[in-house]
């Protein structure tokens, strides 16, 4: 995907992006693929597959979810900063919250987040599992985004904690996410959600499916979840 097609597709699904925005993205690249050489953030570096493997794959829940309105949003494990850097991009407005367990792609966000000049971003070193126990953190959240970090009986455990009521969970998957969301409903019921609408597109130029989930928190998450660190992965609640 080249800059003027990325911009042109976007601009199909009413996102337009400023000069300013676009250089941001060029910056981005640029840096990814510095870094990428110290530590291991991506193995996807050629500019075409950036821009449309993460960015515009990134961008994408934005086809169906409102994100012009003041909210919070939290990505855990973004890892290179993929969702919710390409949506902060797009949306400048956004307060936006990142928590990954691996100090070093920290690291990279903070000086990221610095030559983007990007404002209202925190960043976190912690486990998803201790972070939505935190008082403050959680339930505070009006978004929490996940994009490809474990299957949704886990992820459900990590993220749903930290979303506030009446807020939205939203999960990026890939074209199996019907036989995934199956086998996580009890887990979204235990903690507190109700899957809202599932959006299934393909990604263009590659025409992979993928799938993007909608969860809604309709009650508290009782408190005895997220269990302990490595616990959902080892015992999911199924």
């Amino acid at each position: 995907m080249e800059t003027r097609q990325f911009q042109t597709m976007l601009e199909e699904r009413g996102i337009v992006l400023s000069p300013q925005q676009l250089e941001q993205f060029e910056l981005y690249y640029e840096l990814l693929v510095e870094w990428n050489e110290k530590m291991n953030l991506t193995a996807i570096t050629d500019k075409p597959g950036v821009y449309l493997k993460h960015f515009f794959d990134s961008i994408s829940p934005a086809f169906y979810y409102d994100f012009s309105k003041p909210i919070s949003i939290c990505d855990v494990g973004a890892g290179a900063g993929f969702p919710s850097i390409p949506l902060k991009i797009c949306f400048p407005h956004l307060k936006l919250s990142i928590v990954d367990s691996l100090q070093k792609r920290i690291t990279f966000l903070n000086h990221l987040a610095s030559k983007l000049q990007l404002e209202n971003v925190a960043f976190y070193h912690d486990r998803a599992e201790t972070f939505g126990r935190k008082e403050g953190i959680r339930e505070s959240f009006d978004v929490v985004i996940a994009r490809a970090v474990a299957r949704m009986a886990v992820l459900s455990e990590l993220c749903l904690p930290l979303v506030k009521m009446n807020g939205t969970f939203i999960a990026m998957k890939a074209a199996a996410a019907g036989e995934e969301l199956e086998q996580g409903k009890t887990a979204i019921k235990v903690l507190g959600g109700e899957v809202e609408r599932t959006e299934q597109f393909i990604l263009p130029i590659e025409q992979s499916e993928r799938t993007i989930i909608f969860i809604e928190k309709k009650r508290k998450t009782p408190k005895k979840y997220p269990r302990k660190p490595g616990m959902p992965n080892k015992l999911p609640i199924e």
